[in-house]
């Protein structure tokens, strides 16, 4: 059977009404549709990136409807008996079937052609069955439909346009504005975690590691190599055809670069790679590990031990949506080009939109950064315990202490490093999480995941015998001075000096 693919030949933007709140707010947009906005609109709403790309169908949000007739909306005429199933559902049932299943109904009407072109579908097809045998072409249905079936685009081949207005879809909307969303000024102002230049070891370990709090740490690449070795070009010429993990693929860190230059969508790939100093020993020389967090004992696992650096690279827009980082350790990320927008909770306040299973082994959250600061960042305002904030830039590090959730987005095209640690300051945590009885399901970066407590808790042991044992000691200590403290602070009547009984 033929496949049917129709493209559009240029993007043609539907004409608005002029309305008091907007879903979107860009002055770009403003210019193009021809209506004025006063200066509160623009505030409240988003401004969209320069390079925004304004499809052909342009979606709106079902909000949109209150200023026209209801009927108005194409969605339901063209899904016929389809138009019972929410977006998402539908696309989950659009994900089964194969691409050339998606260019024929693409075919049968305007609607199931705005559905049958979402990007996220063409994407996973790519990923399933190109791997990395392809060069990105702007868009991932562009991308598979010129890999296999490149004689749809020769110009005798050349498709007439399709204009498609006056479709509504929140679901469809908010993923495209996600991915030609800049971040708002707002969401970058708050800035208030603490800095340190000069700090000595023992300044850390007090201020900080011991009692889990975060800090940006200036000052501790300014001899690193990487600084100047690990550009774009430079990256080229040092890896030259190995490959990197990037998502489900490995990918040369050129084609990378290639893919991450024109990309727009709403979560790009992210190349994050374990092995990187394995696969190129001059990048592990190009760096090395400030001198905070060189206590790393899982090292006695030699080989054994779980993964625990990466290197990452990103464009703006990439990185981690909120987690916790693996087996209970502590982390620091030092970025070498670019900068990253940091959200940091401590351990006993889940963020907002966060839902984390009982046991921990799954993590339901919004499925893109940008959504999360769309719809949950506002709720934080007024929260007591409100989240450490911060902009890492090229040259500074960010502890990130065990335990704590934390959120990460690049704010322009960025290089970094990473490592997760174990020190004597979250060992007795690490033992207790390894321990869990749902091991299997928690332990991450090791093929063996049952018996990593007792291999770690011996090599402990052979190489730093009885430091377990006095750590344990030390916190049994501090928990019965607690204990005894607030004995005291609940008899004490601070207020009459005299003493009160509780029963």
């Amino acid at each position: 059977m033929p496949c049917a693919f129709n493209f559009p030949t240029s993007p043609h933007l539907p004409r608005k009404k002029k309305r008091k709140k907007r879903t979107v707010s860009s002055s770009k947009e403003v210019q193009r549709e021809g209506y004025e906005e006063d200066e509160d609109e623009a505030e409240e709403g988003f401004k969209l990136k320069d390079s925004a790309c304004f499809q052909n169908h342009i979606i709106q949000p079902l909000g949109n409807l209150l200023l026209v007739d209801p009927s108005a909306n194409i969605r339901n005429p063209g899904l016929g008996s389809l138009k019972i199933l929410p977006d998402e559902l539908l696309l989950d049932i659009l994900g089964l079937v194969g691409g050339c299943e998606l260019g024929i109904l693409s075919s049968v009407s305007k609607s199931l052609y705005v559905f049958s072109a979402h990007e996220p579908l063409w994407r996973n097809l790519v990923l399933d069955e190109l791997k990395a045998e392809f060069l990105f072409a702007g868009s991932w249905r562009y991308t598979y439909i010129s890999t296999l079936y490149p004689h749809f685009f020769s110009p005798a081949a050349a498709p007439s346009g399709i204009r498609i207005r006056n479709f509504y879809s929140d679901y469809l909307f908010q993923s495209w504005l996600c991915a030609n969303m800049e971040m708002k000024d707002e969401w970058l102002q708050r800035d208030n975690i603490e800095r340190r230049r000069g700090l000595s070891v023992e300044e850390f370990v007090n201020f900080f590691e011991e009692i889990n709090k975060p800090v940006l740490l200036e000052g501790c690449l300014d001899h690193w190599p990487a600084m100047e070795n690990w550009s774009k070009e430079g990256l080229i010429r040092i890896c030259k055809d190995v490959k990197f993990s990037v998502g489900p693929l490995e990918m040369t860190v050129e084609k990378y670069f290639a893919y991450a230059a024109i990309v727009k969508e709403e979560r790009p790939l992210y190349l994050f790679d374990p092995r990187f100093a394995e696969k190129i020993p001059e990048l592990s020389s190009n760096y090395e590990v400030p001198v905070y967090f060189r206590e790393d004992l899982f090292s006695v696992l030699g080989k054994e031990r779980p993964d625990y650096r990466w290197i990452i690279i990103g464009p703006a827009g990439s990185g981690s949506s909120f987690h916790v980082d693996p087996n209970s350790t502590s982390a620091w990320n030092a970025v070498i080009k670019g900068s990253k927008k940091w959200v940091m909770f401590p351990p006993e306040v889940v963020p907002p939109g966060v839902h984390p299973s009982p046991d921990g082994a799954e993590v339901a959250s919004p499925v893109s950064i940008m959504e999360w600061f769309m719809n949950f960042y506002g709720a934080c305002r007024n929260w007591k315990k409100r989240p450490i904030e911060c902009v890492c830039k090229a040259g500074e590090v960010v502890f990130v202490p065990h335990g704590w959730w934390h959120l990460v987005i690049n704010l322009e095209d960025s290089i970094a490093i990473t490592q997760n640690y174990v020190s004597r300051r979250n060992l007795l945590q690490v033992l207790d999480f390894l321990k869990r009885p749902n091991a299997r399901e928690l332990v991450s970066g090791t093929e063996d995941r049952v018996n990593l407590h007792d291999k770690f808790r011996a090599a402990i042991e052979a190489a730093l015998p009885g430091t377990v044992d006095q750590l344990a000691a030390k916190e049994l200590e501090k928990m019965a001075q607690k204990k005894k403290l607030s004995f005291w602070e609940s008899a004490s009547d601070a207020i009459s000096g005299g003493f009160r009984f509780s029963f």
